[in-house]
């Protein structure tokens, strides 16, 4: 377990300020119906929900980039949109935060990925989703690469964000980590399953236990298999750090040198873990950016995961709320790492 000083929490939270993070990946717009259910549909046995509000947010790797900037940081964000109104909707947003858009390609042949969320009383009662999942063209991929190069200078890490809607196509990965390696920058991988194998020799690579569960072909129901997955996952893609999220069962963390920590879970009320995912990798990524090292840095993402959890929707952690969070469980005790 780690455990912070006070002075060590200040000085991580004032190092938080100005992280410039590039985030490569899927961009979504996240639209919600929020309402009530009073009946049944005559028409099929399912809830009629009469809509109350409705709101739109950053979703995939754009709320990554919300993460980011309510931690600090400067999001970098690097992916594609259509030439539509979902797409208009997400720059809007986008411009508003004061968020850097060069990164932002529009490419008309395919559309914006949109998910709709309808919320009654607190509850999700079904999701519809609008996309396209086939990977971008090699003219895109250029025009995002070349962002890339332009600000690979000024920033200090970068967030793979992969939710296998096509931004992230295999050449374009790893191209990506071969001109990350060069500038010595640290490279945060978000997975899913389609590219799961291809990014090898990064900093910190983030599976969840459904996505781990499905790359390798076992079940991660005991903690023999568990280790036993981390280990293959460090060997198999030689990266630096595998953090494995297992829901309930929090975290555990394998390293290249052997060590394995567990995280025990920092959830306290579950409303919703949609986007618990996006705000672990940001608080990772942000942590290590401005000197934490990986205990450090993956007990301060559990924590915003499960501060997060307790919210209905997708919402960015409060970089306030978090440390708040951090300096109330630890009540001022000398950092130290156990076991």
């Amino acid at each position: 377990m780690v455990t912070f000083s006070g002075n060590r929490l200040q000085t991580l939270y004032d190092s938080f300020v100005g992280r410039r993070i590039a985030v490569v990946g899927d961009l979504m717009l996240d639209r919600y119906f929020w309402g009530s259910v009073a009946r049944i549909s005559p028409e099929a046995p399912v809830p009629v929900v009469e809509v109350e509000s409705e709101s739109t947010r950053l979703g995939g790797a754009a709320n990554v980039a919300n993460n980011i900037a309510s931690l600090g940081g400067i999001p970098i964000m690097m992916g594609v949109i259509g030439m539509d109104d979902a797409g208009k909707a997400l720059k809007k947003i986008v411009e508003d935060q004061k968020f850097p858009t060069t990164g932002i390609v529009i490419d008309d042949s395919r559309p914006t990925t949109i998910k709709t969320r309808v919320i009654a009383h607190g509850q999700h009662v079904v999701r519809i989703d609008h996309e396209t999942k086939k990977d971008i063209s090699e003219e895109v991929q250029r025009q995002l690469l070349k962002s890339l190069e332009l600000q690979l200078d000024e920033i200090q890490g970068i967030v793979l964000e992969d939710y296998n809607k096509g931004v992230l196509a295999k050449s374009f990965i790893l191209k990506i980590i071969e001109l990350a390696k060069k500038k010595k920058k640290i490279v945060a991988v978000d997975p899913k399953f389609n590219n799961f194998f291809e990014y090898r020799d990064v900093t910190i690579f983030k599976p969840n236990r459904k996505e781990t569960e499905e790359a390798l072909g076992i079940r991660l129901s005991t903690d023999e298999n568990i280790i036993k997955a981390g280990k293959e996952l460090l060997q198999r893609l030689e990266v630096d750090n595998v953090l494995l999220t297992l829901g309930e069962k929090g975290m555990r963390l394998f390293e290249r040198n052997g060590g394995v920590s567990v995280i025990p879970t920092a959830a306290r009320r579950v409303a919703d873990v949609s986007g618990a995912g996006d705000t672990v990798i940001s608080t990772l990524t942000m942590a290590l950016a401005s000197g934490a090292n990986i205990w450090e840095s993956a007990t301060l993402a559990n924590l915003a995961g499960g501060i997060v959890c307790g919210e209905v929707g997708i919402v960015p952690i409060d970089k306030k709320v978090l440390f708040e969070a951090v300096a109330a469980r630890d009540d001022g005790s000398p950092e130290k790492r156990n076991g």
